[in-house]
């Protein structure tokens, strides 16, 4: 999520265990707590570009990690909010804030290592986009009056509100999977694997992404409220197999590299239409109908002991733009 849902999700966390005259020190403690699990997000190497996107939501957002980011937090804060709150507070509130912090990323699409280091499963519920300003805006609302009422009440609606949001992604994404299934036994598709994710910002249109045999498909889906779901047929492209395609390069730091982002990728790999050599992840790209994808790396052959360069494609004109409103609006 993005760093002020995360902060808010912290201070809710704090302030449902702070006493009244509390409630302004410990909504500060959690969010800022909270903001501390994406400190992973500054590791990185230069000469190994996987790195950052392997370690991003690892161990800083692990279950087993929370107590240790508390303490971190508690050391960090304890010069400003000692004269507020006690030793023991600042933990107790951080240790609140920081636990909101994988959870909540976990309930988007990138993926979670909640149980590392037992297991390197990463959860993706795909509930909500990492940028949700319906999300924000209600959660902002609701901290805020917290905050200058010091009422207990608009904490507890905040939680609603937040139950509320995620119900209603589940709610949607239910819609949209019936939709992707009901398509995909139309196409005469037997599907291996899928992944339904809402796009940027809002839980009105999904990406619905499925592998069947050897291609990767994907659509958009509207599911609608108080209407039929709506389906924007979209593109399908051939699955990259590392294993297969690259097994005369086995053993080298290419081969490994592309082992590691089909793992982090969980297989969907296309190669890009326009960078023959970019292989993509394709449950990602700037159209829900699109197969170009969002990021990729690139497979050098030329060069097999130097690790692979990780590339974006973001591109947002006028040519992205505006289908993807027209899709969003049902048009």
């Amino acid at each position: 999520m993005d760093p002020l849902t995360h902060g808010l999700a912290g201070a809710i966390a704090s302030q449902s265990f702070s006493e009244k005259k509390k409630i302004r020190p410990a909504s500060i403690t959690g969010f800022v707590a909270a903001l501390l699990a994406d400190m992973d997000t500054f590791i990185s190497s230069p000469a190994d570009p996987l790195l950052n996107i392997e370690i991003h939501r690892q161990f800083t957002h692990s279950l087993i990690f929370i107590p240790a980011g508390a303490l971190i937090a508690t050391i960090l804060l304890w010069l400003v909010m000692k004269k507020h709150l006690t030793l023991k507070e600042i933990y107790l509130y951080s240790l609140a804030g920081f636990a909101t912090s994988g959870l909540l990323d976990a309930c988007t699409s990138y993926g979670t290592q909640l149980l590392w280091p037992f297991l390197d499963t990463r959860f993706a519920w795909n509930l909500i986009s990492i940028i949700d300003p319906v999300l924000t805006l209600g959660l902002l609302f609701f901290v805020g009056r917290t905050v200058y009422k010091r009422t207990s009440h608009t904490n507890l609606m905040a939680w609603a509100w937040l139950f509320l949001i995620l119900s209603a992604g589940w709610f949607q994404q239910t819609r949209a999977e019936i939709s992707l299934f009901e398509l995909a036994g139309q196409r005469g598709h037997s599907i291996d694997q899928y992944v339904v994710k809402p796009t940027i910002g809002n839980r009105v249109l999904w990406r619905a992404t499925y592998t069947d045999s050897s291609f990767i498909y994907t659509d958009a889906v509207r599911p609608g409220l108080f209407s039929s779901p709506k389906i924007y047929e979209g593109e399908a492209a051939p699955k990259v197999n590392i294993a297969e395609d690259y097994s005369s390069y086995t053993g080298t730091v290419l081969y490994g590299d592309l082992q590691r982002f089909s793992d982090l990728s969980k297989g969907y790999l296309v190669r890009h239409p326009d960078h023959p050599d970019v292989i993509g992840d394709a449950r990602y790209s700037m159209l829900p109908t699109s197969m170009v994808p969002l990021w990729g790396v690139e497979a050098d052959t030329s060069n097999t002991d130097k690790h692979l360069p990780f590339l974006y494609f973001r591109d947002a004109g006028e040519e992205i733009r505006q289908p993807f409103w027209d899709m969003l609006l049902g048009k």
